[in-house]
């Protein structure tokens, strides 16, 4: 059973630890990277201890922009000039 579900904007970004982090009781942090988001994984595990959180997150928001809506449309039409 998860220790706790947290909010993905509850979360602060650790550039050192390329992560998402949020503080353990332990005294260490949960982490998530942005990578395990965007293969939909919602668990944040403490490196030292055994409690994890479950993270509440919209999955949209950490696809890459090759997945995005915007490149999924099919490119404009250009029109053709013969000389």
């Amino acid at each position: 059973m998860s220790y706790d579900d947290v909010e993905i904007e509850d979360m602060e970004w650790n550039e050192e630890l390329q992560a998402y982090t949020y503080p353990c009781p332990c005294g260490d942090l949960f982490q998530i990277t942005k990578e395990e988001l965007k293969l939909g994984e919602e668990i944040a595990r403490c490196p030292s201890c055994s409690l994890y959180i479950t993270v509440i997150y919209n999955m949209e928001d950490f696809l890459d922009d090759r997945n995005s809506k915007k490149n999924l449309e099919p490119p404009a039409q250009q029109a053709v000039t013969v000389a």
